[in-house]
């Protein structure tokens, strides 16, 4: 498993978030039964750099908490199988691991967010994690149904884990 973490933001933060992010990613993959040893990178950066990634990459012009990149096309999600069947295109052909994505974190929106829900800073940087490895296991939620799924999958993943409001 190769978990990249980059972090960007400029002011110093001052949780613990590299075993958060590490424990939440594995905990997604495991409950997504992923059968394959996989790769993720995280970046961790501010509400200004998220603002212009989400502004260059979907058109909207706003910070938000994060950002989802799959590298995988997926006809239903956690369809890892399906990928199994194009490995040049979704596996490292150096290591052999899946090619999952990017998840791209604003440090900001965390602080503003926990405070706002009321819970700690990593409970929403953990919730964070999970709603964006379920993109990047294919999930979404544009309709209610996919919104339903999503969270109920979030909640169980981060319950697993001690990660409650």
């Amino acid at each position: 498993m190769t978990i990249q973490i980059e972090y960007e933001a400029e002011r110093e933060w001052e949780i613990d978030y590299r075993p958060i992010i590490e424990e939440i990613v594995v905990a997604a993959l495991d409950y997504e039964k992923c059968p394959y040893e996989a790769e993720v990178n995280v970046v961790l950066t501010n509400d200004e750099e998220i603002h212009r990634i989400n502004k260059e990459f979907r058109g909207i012009d706003r910070a938000t908490d994060v950002l989802s990149f799959p590298m995988g096309d997926y006809d239903v999600p956690s369809d890892f199988e399906r990928l199994e069947e194009q490995s040049e295109d979704y596996f490292n052909p150096e290591t052999g691991e899946l090619l999952l994505g990017d998840i791209v974190i604003s440090i900001d929106k965390v602080d503003e967010q926990a405070e706002k829900y009321g819970h700690s800073k990593e409970r929403e940087l953990a919730f964070l994690v999970a709603h964006s490895m379920l993109h990047l296991c294919g999930y979404d939620h544009m309709e209610d149904d996919e919104r339903l799924v999503m969270e109920k999958k979030q909640e169980e993943i981060l319950a697993g884990k001690g990660y409650t409001r």
